[in-house]
């Protein structure tokens, strides 16, 4: 069934004022990529005992809020034990299993991740020094 050509303009008209507004919005900065692949996972930090700061890819940033505090975080040799299913892409808090050991051969503690949340240039670069990974 064919659209009279008048009904056509008419939506085609109607939908290019939104259009035109939509290529005017020029957004302030560039949004964090909401995943990541596994193996450009690089290091980690906490900045207490519930919020891990993870970097990636060498200058993109995530946050972990924890479910529950994990002071095994805060352990002078502490270590993550990260244990991936599935996918290879990191996407969401559901993507991290993660448990924290201390050096030599201590007992693990499971911390379970509650959000994920990539952190803007502008986010990244507030850290303090000590909780940058």
């Amino acid at each position: 069934m064919r659209l009279p050509t008048a009904v056509f303009a008419l939506a085609l008209g109607s939908m290019l004022p939104l259009a035109a507004a939509r290529a005017d919005e020029a957004p302030s900065t560039k949004a964090p990529p909401a995943c990541f692949q596994i193996r450009n996972f690089e290091n980690w930090k906490a900045a207490d005992a519930k919020t891990i700061n993870v970097r990636v890819n060498m200058h993109q940033y995530y946050r972990l809020d924890l479910a529950a505090s994990c002071p095994a975080l805060l352990w002078p040799s502490a270590y993550l034990v990260t244990q991936w299913r599935g996918s290879s892409l990191v996407c969401s808090a559901l993507d991290w299993d993660i448990k924290v050991g201390q050096t030599p051969g201590g007992i693990q503690s499971v911390c379970i991740v509650k959000t994920m949340t990539p952190l803007t240039p502008q986010e990244a670069a507030a850290i303090p020094k000590k909780f940058k990974p």
